[in-house]
């Protein structure tokens, strides 16, 4: 089956993979491609990325000088921009555009479908953001149609399948679940300000940590839980477009010393998925300039 992705490069727009340290004192491009590319993870012995292009998983290393190299995912070949690693290394966790999650071993392999089957009548998609830190669970986007709206929800599973956990109640937008190294999961709502989505903790209750005029999502927490790092829209961004002017931020844990990593064209794909190096010395997103 050949992958449905209507998104592609504009005339004279590359993709470009990079590295930025923690401290955001370092920006290196390791790769860049006229392709569409999306989503990177770093793998958890520290020496390379697995991203999405084409509807399909590529490995590259992270000095860029070997592969890319596709991941066999046979006959699951029309994969969105969502999966995450096992923390072992083992496993991809995949989300695909059938709307069903998959687990694939990481070097490739035939997936095994994890999540479950729902109403057809409710129009129920699987979008995958983060698994946590023992690598029991995984974090999702729930989206479904309700009384002719889209509604996500925050959900859980285990991994290896199992029953769904729905954690919020679809009052609000909700998009980008991952796990803190404490196991609280952060995501992005519009739950203080419909259409200006923030970033929130929930771990017990739900605590609001940005508070700004522009609009931020996909919160992804270091490894040793002590820097956050995001993508930030401009002011009225409705969703996580393509092609905005977009800023990668960090901050602390609290929503302190917020700072701009690097600014860009970018948004959609840049860094939809946990992408910190194992070490917590340096995270991977995608930028989309136009030459």
């Amino acid at each position: 089956m050949r992958p449905k992705h209507p998104r592609r490069l504009q005339p004279g727009q590359v993709s470009e993979l990079v590295l930025a340290s923690r401290d955001g004192q370092s920006l290196t491009v390791i790769y860049e491609t006229t392709e569409l590319i999306e989503a990177p993870n770093w793998t958890p012995d520290g020496t390379a990325l697995i991203y999405n292009g084409d509807g399909r998983l590529w490995r590259i290393s992270v000095d860029g000088r070997q592969g890319p190299a596709r991941i066999d995912t046979a006959p699951i070949e029309d994969l969105n921009n969502d999966h995450v690693l096992s923390p072992d290394g083992k496993w991809a966790y995949l989300s695909a555009n059938d709307g069903h999650l998959y687990r694939v071993a990481a070097t490739g392999g035939r997936p095994v479908r994890v999540s479950n089957d729902q109403d057809p009548a409710r129009g129920f998609r699987h979008y995958l953001h983060g698994i946590s830190p023992d690598g029991s669970e995984l974090a999702y986007v729930g989206l479904e149609t309700e009384g002719g709206r889209i509604v996500t929800r925050i959900c859980t599973l285990p991994a290896t399948g199992g029953p769904d956990r729905v954690l919020t109640d679809g009052a609000w937008p909700v998009d980008g679940p991952d796990y803190a190294p404490d196991g609280a999961i952060w995501f992005n709502s519009e739950a203080a300000s419909p259409g200006h989505a923030q970033i929130f903790r929930l771990q017990g209750s739900l605590t609001q940590i940005t508070r700004d005029e522009r609009v931020n999502w996909f919160p992804h927490v270091a490894p040793d839980g002590g820097l956050v790092a995001y993508i930030s829209f401009p002011p009225g961004t409705q969703g996580h477009p393509a092609d905005k002017d977009v800023i990668i931020r960090t901050m602390r844990p609290d929503g302190s010393e917020i700072r701009d990593i690097d600014r860009f064209n970018g948004g959609q794909g840049s860094i939809n998925v946990p992408s910190w190096a194992p070490d917590g010395s340096a995270f991977a997103y995608v930028r989309y300039p136009l030459r």
